[in-house]
């Protein structure tokens, strides 16, 4: 059985890397992997991950990479039936939201062609939007060389539901100017692991009891 962690390549602030949102889907799959191994929910392997997304509302920033949503979709549709010739189960770990609607469209498709597949967030409770507080901390904890400490600068923090209509018209740099949600300045490594953790505990979760929505949502 396959995991396969699925990121993106964009824009985090001035002090976090362009492969975060990859950097924690990794790590949240390994981890599981590490969780699960040997347990009732059979043995997985972690493939190497699907470093590009659907991450349009971050063009506004040097170093994004977004191969959009109809892309990303026909990717992992393909990937999806390629590894299952070999795979008897995949599960896709997804460390960034703009992949969300690809990802519900593909695995969807992917098992009404009798494909067992499904796929699950890297969630955690109160995480704010983008390059604050949250991911901040889980990079302090899994990968604290290269969070650069000197540049961390607040963002905006107002709530993410009354900074959509500004962001679908203009994208994150239309509430941002530093391409911060959230403010990462409250940051630590104690806070990332605790996040992590949780994360962890809810991917596993999910994968061990391996009930797909319609859309492969585990649940």
């Amino acid at each position: 059985m396959l995991i396969i962690p699925v990121g993106s390549t964009e824009q985090h602030g001035p002090h976090l890397p362009l492969d975060t949102d990859t950097r924690i889907a990794t790590a949240v799959a390994h981890a599981v992997q590490e969780h699960l191994e040997g347990g009732p929910a059979g043995d997985w392997m972690v493939a190497p991950p699907v470093h590009y997304g659907a991450s349009g509302e971050h063009e506004g920033f040097p170093g994004t990479v977004s191969i959009g949503t109809a892309a990303l979709r026909s990717l992992l549709v393909e990937y999806g039936r390629s590894a299952s010739s070999w795979a008897g189960r995949l599960v896709f770990i997804n460390g960034h939201g703009g992949n969300v609607e690809a990802l519900t469209a593909a695995v969807a498709l992917l098992r009404q062609e009798g494909r067992d597949v499904g796929w699950v967030p890297c969630l955690a409770a109160g995480a704010d939007a983008h390059a604050g507080h949250t991911e901040t901390s889980v990079l302090l904890h899994i990968s604290p060389g290269d969070v650069w400490i000197d540049d961390l600068t607040p963002g905006n923090t107002a709530p993410l539901a009354e900074l959509m209509p500004a962001m679908r018209r203009g994208g994150i740099a239309a509430v941002s100017e530093v391409g911060v949600l959230g403010d990462p300045t409250t940051a630590t490594a104690a806070e990332g692991e605790r996040i992590f953790a949780e994360m962890v505990n809810g991917a596993a979760g999910r994968m061990g009891r391996w009930q797909p929505d319609r859309n492969g949502l585990l649940t």
